[in-house]
């Protein structure tokens, strides 16, 4: 094992993570510093409520990217065998949590960043692919249902570990994953205290996904 690769890898994720796609995307393309309007928050809820659905979108699918791309790292040390077969799966987890720490405090933009479920997703995405299409459909349904996404992302968030538990795939799951998914979820619950407490007072921002479905509530 190369520690100073392994080293080199970690360094790289972590700049991944600390890529401000909200803020550079804003300020690029818009002259806007996403971090000065709406919910304050660098990340893609608010760049959907700030700068509309395209730029929004744009900025989920960076921040995606940023989480997989990480966590894949280790698929590229594997090839370079700096890590063997067996720690494939370690290095994923490693690698896509320091992303999502980048993106949390991202050193590109004063350390202040998302909330990083986009990056967690990507991170997801490249851990458990199957789980990954189960929990954004649970995250969608929660969503449309209740036009609260920090709702959805966190039962998102808490279904990967309990589903993977119940073995909804019919097998039994790496020990190491379904720890990572509830370390996962206590990671998205940090980061939405706030949005719980607006929830508790009914006071939370809604997204509207369908046209149609509007609810009365704060917009």
């Amino acid at each position: 094992m190369n520690i100073a690769l392994i080293c080199v890898a970690t360094v790289v994720a972590y700049l991944l993570g600390s890529i401000p796609t909200a803020v550079w995307y804003g300020q690029g393309f818009f002259g806007v510093d996403i971090r000065k309007h709406g919910s304050g928050n660098a990340g893609a809820t608010n760049t959907f409520r700030v700068l509309g659905k395209r730029a929004g979108t744009v900025v989920m699918l960076v921040d995606v990217l940023k989480g997989y791309t990480a966590a894949m790292l280790s698929s590229l040390l594997w090839y370079f065998d700096v890590i063997t077969t067996n720690e494939i799966m370690t290095f994923k987890i490693v690698f896509g949590m320091v992303a999502v720490i980048g993106h949390l405090y991202p050193v590109f933009a004063d350390f202040k960043g998302g909330k990083g479920v986009a990056s967690l997703l990507g991170m997801v995405l490249a851990v458990h692919p199957e789980m990954a299409v189960v929990c954004i459909g649970i995250f969608l349904l929660v969503v449309i249902a209740s036009q609260y996404v920090s709702l959805g992302s966190i039962l998102a968030a808490l279904a990967f570990p309990v589903l993977l538990l119940l073995k909804i795939f019919g097998e039994q799951e790496n020990p190491l994953v379904i720890a990572f998914g509830f370390v996962m979820f206590l990671v998205v619950v940090v980061t939405h205290q706030k949005n719980i407490s607006r929830l508790w007072r009914g006071q939370e921002n809604r997204t509207i996904l369908i046209k149609g479905l509007r609810k009365s509530g704060k917009k």
